[in-house]
């Protein structure tokens, strides 16, 4: 079977403190029961989390959702998203099975990525490692008035915005990732094959803005 993988990176410096990772949290709860009730996410979408504050670290490796744990988030530290996105190319690397002239591997991971600030690291080392990886749909989320889009820019051109890091805003963004996951799982199990752009992706409700 062909495995939609899907890859949260998830910031969880030390600004993200409080209502912005409570939020954060419940978002993650909210995406997994919605999931759950979606027979073609149940079949086909895999999720791993990988969270950056100080350093950047995988605390869900990629599992079906039926089998998948809520990890324990805490915020702290600073934001090292350069160091996370050569995690993220490293674990994809590894879970993701490769196609070969025998059979299909799996579909290009969707990659969506959460941050409210600045990345205190060497982006640009990450984002090398990143570029040369095989994704489908990536998309790029600033959440609230300290994170730079410019700099999302960079790692895909598919980013939208969050006015603030509220609990209402972000359970809004993980709602339309859900919805994003259902499109992406319904469109490779009809045939349709992958997702390619935002327009694709069911519309985002209010809170999130895409930016062009």
């Amino acid at each position: 079977m062909r495995r939609l993988p899907v890859y949260l990176l998830l910031d969880t410096s030390g600004s993200m403190y409080g209502e912005p990772i409570e939020a954060v949290k419940n978002g993650v709860q909210v995406l997994i029961s919605t999931l759950r009730q979606d027979p073609y996410a149940l079949e086909t979408a895999y999720l791993s989390i990988i969270t950056f504050d100080s350093k950047a670290q995988q605390v869900t490796p990629l599992t079906e959702l039926s089998a998948f744990q809520q990890p324990n988030l805490q915020a702290n530290g600073c934001t090292a998203l350069g160091e996370a996105l050569s995690l993220l190319t490293q674990k994809a690397d590894q879970e993701v099975t490769k196609t070969t002239m025998e059979k299909k591997g799996d579909w290009k991971p969707l990659v969506f990525i959460m941050t409210d600030g600045e990345p205190t690291d060497d982006l640009n080392k990450g984002l090398a490692e990143f570029k040369k990886g095989k994704w489908g749909m990536v998309v790029a989320c600033a959440a609230g008035a300290g994170a730079n889009t410019n700099t999302l820019k960079k790692i895909t051109e598919n980013v939208v915005e969050l006015d603030t890091a509220s609990s209402d805003t972000i359970k809004a963004f993980f709602k339309w990732v859900s919805a994003s996951v259902s499109a992406g799982s319904m469109k490779v199990e009809d045939g349709g094959g992958e997702l390619g752009s935002l327009g694709e992706l069911p519309p985002p409700p209010p809170e999130v803005n895409i930016v062009v």
